[in-house]
């Protein structure tokens, strides 16, 4: 697949961010995701599915929720909708691959195990030059 995933975050449906790869540094991982679950909570309250995406500015933010995690890219609002959901169910894939249910069932929290991940989906992210 091409790269076109600006960042990626990996999120527990708690808030907790597990991975992230975010090209500018002003973004904390963990408030970031403490952001995404409240907004997918309350996306969830008001409609049966939740949210699957937002735009702001010309950046727009996709999601795909799959075993109590939320994946989250940010992408240009330019690229399609299609385009970005079937990278992320790509990357949600290679995730469970690497990280089966049985191994998250014992996970002890400490989110340094997925520290390399980003070596599996390097192809799915634009260079972190601009």
């Amino acid at each position: 697949m091409a790269k076109v995933l600006r960042d990626v975050w990996i999120l527990t449906d708690s808030g907790t961010t597990v991975y992230s790869r975010v090209i500018d540094p002003r973004v904390n991982p963990q408030l970031f995701g403490a952001l995404m679950s409240a907004l997918n909570t309350f996306a969830e309250k008001v409609t049966e599915e939740g949210m699957s995406n937002f735009e702001l500015s010309q950046i727009r933010f996709s999601i795909v929720k799959r075993n109590k995690f939320l994946f989250v890219a940010s992408s240009s609002n330019k690229i399609k909708t299609k385009k970005i959901f079937a990278e992320l169910r790509n990357i949600s894939d290679k995730f469970f691959e690497l990280y089966p249910e049985e191994q998250l069932k014992k996970w002890d929290s400490n989110i340094e195990i997925f520290d390399t991940f980003e070596k599996v989906i390097i192809n799915s992210l634009e260079d972190k030059v601009k």
